[in-house]
């Protein structure tokens, strides 16, 4: 058996409140945890994403801004809540392309990431895997011409793919 099944063997059989302490690490939304909690046991890493999906599209905008305060600023460390140990390590991870970009770009992400909150009421939320800072400064950069439904919509998307990695990121321990 790999590994990956064995974990979500562990997952399916915990007790729910500390599934849903597991959970809260890869989406901050309590209402989200709670439902996927209670949606166990998952047959495979393809029902427990289904699941992770359905569940998140059913909430609203209050979860989701929840889950998002999980996360901190793209270049910074520290989330408006506190973050679990592990949850805190997968930021870092996720957004280590956004410490190394240079002075200049680094500014211009801090003080755009302060007009992107004034503007639509929360953070700035982007699956940072993979991009350098300057792509996600272009991102940013672009997001703000959004009106603020749409730009929900489109972060709201953004914790979704960072939901799967980190559900497989939890399933990989």
């Amino acid at each position: 058996m790999k590994q990956e099944e064995q974990q979500l063997d562990t997952l399916n059989a915990l007790a729910p409140q500390v599934c849903r302490a597991e959970l809260v690490k890869c989406c901050g939304s309590t209402r989200w945890a709670e439902r996927m909690a209670a949606a166990r046991p998952f047959d495979d890493i393809n029902s427990m994403l289904e699941h992770a999906d359905k569940i998140w599209w059913e909430l609203d905008a209050e979860d989701w801004l929840e889950a998002f305060s999980h996360h901190p600023k793209i270049g910074e460390k520290k989330a408006a809540v506190v973050q679990s140990a592990e949850a805190a390590r997968w930021s870092e991870q996720e957004q280590s392309a956004a410490r190394t970009v240079e002075e200049e770009t680094r500014a211009e992400l801090v003080a755009l990431n302060r007009a992107y909150e004034e503007r639509f009421g929360f953070i700035f939320i982007v699956c940072a895997t993979g991009k350098t800072g300057e792509e996600m400064l272009a991102l940013l950069k672009e997001r703000l011409r959004n009106d603020k439904d749409t730009e929900l919509r489109i972060a709201a998307e953004e914790q979704r793919r960072i939901t799967h990695l980190r559900l497989r990121k939890l399933l990989e321990q």
